[in-house]
């Protein structure tokens, strides 16, 4: 089941450029799991769980509001994530 990923500037160099891509799974952790090693490095720690400054959204809501990274998904959902911005 195919699941688009939006991906903002900061880690398209990550994805080969690329603005969205596509993975198959039907849970938020099995993208992930799906997505290139490189570029998942920078949106999990060494056990897993989504980074600290790392939000993923399923449509309008943080999936840290739903079950994590066991939020089921369905064919043609669309996942954003957005790392948070800090500095002055």
């Amino acid at each position: 089941m195919a699941v688009g990923v939006k991906l903002p500037t900061v880690l398209r160099p990550f994805a080969g450029g690329a603005e969205r891509v596509e993975v198959d799974g039907t849970t938020v952790g099995e993208v992930v799991a799906a997505l290139d090693p490189v570029l998942r490095r920078r949106l999990t720690d060494e056990q897993g769980a989504v980074r600290r400054h790392v939000n993923i959204y399923l449509g309008n809501d943080n999936i840290r509001d739903l079950d994590g990274l066991s939020t089921p998904l369905k064919d043609g959902d669309e996942l954003m994530i957005l790392p948070s911005v800090a500095g002055g």
